[in-house]
């Protein structure tokens, strides 16, 4: 009997998971056919980039914001709270390389929360001159079109509202330790697969269900100084972890709209072992359930691969459960080719889609770990999530 109804709700929730995969395709859909917007819009711009360390990479994504084909002034501030930060040298290289640009290495000491990126941003704010701001981390790497094509977005007001802020899509360029392409480990493989495969379509699933996306992506914060004004600027979410989503969340509350640009960037995956990959996607994972609590309970319902799995297995591998199986691996797999090939571009995918299922079990164990506490590490420190703010357990201190 326990088999029996074992088979029955793995039986549901996979028929859950093929409707989900359908709708994702929906959405995909709807996003291809958009209209990019028009590009005459293109107003001076501040690229506020907190750091921390250098990467490997990094410089050159550094170097990618200097190539900008874009007809306006635009400056780019650097923030790092030690001169003695190994950043420094890589950006006083960058003035040395770019001297038409304005590169400004602005120090920035104060600890002002757990949320060091955000601390980091609320002191370079002050220095910036523009009246648009791009807040995006150290290691994303853009086109020469990436500026103009954002800033595009804010030329035509949506739903009858401003556009506040502009976010872009991403995919991962999986590392190895050493930070070697060639070298890839699993865990950077299978965090970049599910950025294509999982995270964007997920995103354009809900930009299509609710007509309008009303979060942040990290890759690309592209906010107008009225909008950031209107949620009280950056310092009330030097406390939050998932800051990238309460930063649109915010200014879609506060009446603007938040845009989902065609522009794509690169942010760079490290080569993280299989625990280190465990734990970066449970502190996502708790991050998301404290910001959208019951559309992260609807997930239960995405993870038809899984399920599919499960119930060849309750069943006995049963002819029908066999077939069930086939039918949403081919949903699962045309997901995974029409979003992260056709729309995102990034041919990782192609070399790594063996590993979707490995990759979909993990992500299904990593919805259920996530409701088993309320701890995340970040950064080598342990923090207590209260209502997606960050608080340091006893005996720790924040560091940046």
């Amino acid at each position: 009997m326990l088999a029996t109804l074992i088979e029955s709700i793995t039986t549901i929730f996979t028929f859950a998971g093929l409707f989900y995969y359908i709708a994702a395709l929906w959405s995909a859909r709807s996003f291809v056919r958009r209209r990019p917007a028009p590009s005459a819009f293109a107003p001076t711009v501040s690229i506020l980039k907190p750091v921390k360390g250098l990467d490997p990479g990094m410089y050159e994504a550094f170097a990618s914001h200097c190539r900008q084909d874009y007809p306006a002034e635009y400056e780019i501030l650097f923030g790092v709270s030690s001169l003695d930060d190994p950043a420094v040298e890589a950006i006083k290289r960058l003035q040395s390389e770019f001297p038409d640009r304005s590169i400004r290495l602005i120090q920035t000491p104060d600890n002002l929360g757990p949320n060091g990126k955000i601390g980091n941003v609320v002191q370079l704010l002050p220095h910036a001159r523009y009246e648009y701001l791009f807040v995006n981390d150290s290691d994303i790497r853009v086109s020469p079109r990436y500026l103009a094509r954002v800033m595009a977005e804010f030329a035509s007001p949506q739903r009858g509202r401003p556009v506040g802020l502009v976010t872009v899509p991403y995919r991962g360029l999986a590392h190895g330790t050493l930070g070697s392409p060639s070298a890839r480990t699993v865990g950077s493989k299978l965090e970049a697969l599910g950025i294509s495969t999982d995270f964007f379509p997920g995103v354009l699933t809900s930009l299509k269900l609710d007509g309008e996306i009303r979060f942040g992506l990290g890759s690309t914060l592209a906010v107008s100084r009225p909008a950031l004004d209107a949620i009280g600027g950056f310092l009330p979410l030097t406390h939050c972890l998932a800051d990238d989503y309460e930063v649109g969340h915010r200014i879609a509350h506060a009446g603007y709209a938040v845009s989902l640009t065609r522009e794509i960037v690169d942010t760079s995956v490290p080569g993280y072992t299989l625990a280190g990959y465990f734990a970066h996607q449970l502190r996502w994972a708790r991050g998301i359930r404290d910001s959208r609590k019951w559309g992260y309970l609807g997930l239960i319902f995405t993870f038809g691969l899984p399920w599919a799995i499960f119930n060849v297995i309750a069943s006995g591998f049963a002819i029908e459960s066999l077939a069930l199986l086939s039918l949403t691996c081919l949903a699962r797999v045309t997901v995974a080719l029409s979003v992260g090939v056709g729309i995102l571009n990034d041919r990782q995918v192609l070399r790594d889609l063996w590993l979707l299922p490995l990759r979909d079990l993990f992500a299904l164990w990593t919805w259920v770990w996530s409701f088993a506490g309320n701890t995340v590490t970040w950064r080598g420190q342990t923090f207590t999530l209260e209502n997606g703010n960050l608080k340091p357990v006893a005996g720790e201190t924040h560091s940046r």
